[in-house]
């Protein structure tokens, strides 16, 4: 896209993204014959479902001045979003990973990164264009750009904060253990995550990197944001809810009640659909941009969860690590299904499409 990096939109999303070679069937990596070339990464996911469903977007990342960073930026333009604010770095390659087709929640899963010392790994508060990054209603980040290099932690630090009149900032904690080598991650990633408006954590990584078990544990270890929210997997999301205490646009805290006290949080529960999983991949971007999608529609707590958890499907019955999110007007009516209605969807390969029967047996 020719847009101007200076342009506002709805969506900044900063991060590492990467070419990702799919197997062209299961097995172990060292038996994989074949692969198919995608592309990968968490921040630019979320661009790419938000912008498939018509908001603005940008990605802001940087890659090689190779083939595989030609390869990227024209990939993720093909979804809509601006990616003017990309740099190409001349010394440093894109990253790239492979992953076997099986489920990575078993021993038999692999990805293997090759993205040290990427050019991503070189972006710093001094390599990256602030006006880009902070022109959007919303700028997402996560907890993998962190780990790439001591500059990219101090990118983080320096966007990772809440300021008056500012984005409302986005933060996925993605805790990715392989990525760090040092113990010291988990209290980066929960500096991170209190200086964030939105954060979104899953229940297990919580645990796993803080010791802190169960949605209310977790709220209590991030006291700061105005929205928590809570991924249990298969059992659903938990939000937390609280009047922020700053003005921006759109306000997190617009799901709280008029007469709720500034400090008090509004818990919603929404569990998931039972869906038939193609490949157990990318979902957890997609949540996030489903509820941002929500949120920049100005949708209530548990309509925001229910998005996401429908965007979530869209990821988990398409093979790839990126799908488009379901049809705007699909989604609505599935989101707008009353709760037993809601309790008996059941969502399998195709479901995403307009004209669709969704199966609530």
């Amino acid at each position: 896209m020719t847009a101007s990096v200076h342009g506002a939109v709805d969506v900044v999303c900063l991060g590492e993204s990467m070419v990702t070679f799919l197997p062209t069937q299961a097995g172990r990596l060292a038996d994989v014959p074949s692969f198919v070339r995608g592309i990968g990464g968490a921040e630019s996911n979320v661009a790419c479902a938000l912008a498939a469903a018509g908001h603005r977007t940008r990605w802001v990342g940087r890659v090689g001045a190779d083939g595989f960073g030609d390869h990227l930026v024209s990939a993720i333009a093909a979804y809509g979003v601006d990616t003017s604010a990309v740099a190409r770095d001349p010394e440093r390659p894109t990253g790239v990973y492979f992953r076997t087709a099986t489920d990575r929640a078993t021993d038999a899963h692999e990805v293997v990164y090759y993205r040290a010392g990427s050019a991503a790994s070189a972006m710093s508060p001094h390599t990256v264009p602030s006006g880009a990054i902070r022109s959007g209603r919303v700028l997402h980040l996560s907890g993998i750009t962190a780990a790439l290099s001591p500059d990219c932690l101090a990118l983080m630090r320096d966007l990772a904060t809440r300021r008056d009149g500012g984005p409302l900032v986005s933060f996925d904690v993605n805790h990715r253990p392989g990525l760090w080598g040092d113990p010291s991650a988990a209290g980066v990633l929960l500096e991170l995550a209190r200086g964030a408006d939105i954060v979104f954590v899953g229940e297990d990584e919580a645990e796993e990197a803080w010791g802190v078990r169960g949605p209310d544990a977790i709220r209590a270890a991030l006291p700061e944001p105005s929205v928590v929210v809570v991924k249990r997997g298969a059992a659903g999301a938990v939000s937390f809810t609280r009047r922020p205490e700053r003005h921006s646009t759109p306000d997190p805290g617009a799901v709280t009640d008029a007469d709720a006290d500034a400090d008090a949080d509004t818990v919603t529960t929404v569990p998931a659909p039972r869906v038939t999983v193609t490949a157990p991949v990318g979902a957890g971007d997609a949540f996030a941009a489903g509820f941002l999608s929500a949120t920049l529609r100005g949708l209530t707590a548990g309509q925001r969860l229910r998005h996401g958890h429908l965007w979530a499907a869209a990821a988990l019955t398409v093979p790839g690590d990126l799908a488009a999110p379901p049809a705007a007007g699909h989604a609505d009516r599935l989101a707008a299904l009353d709760d037993e209605a809601w309790g008996r969807l059941h969502l399998g390969p195709g479901w995403t499409g307009e004209d669709q029967e969704v199966r609530t047996p």
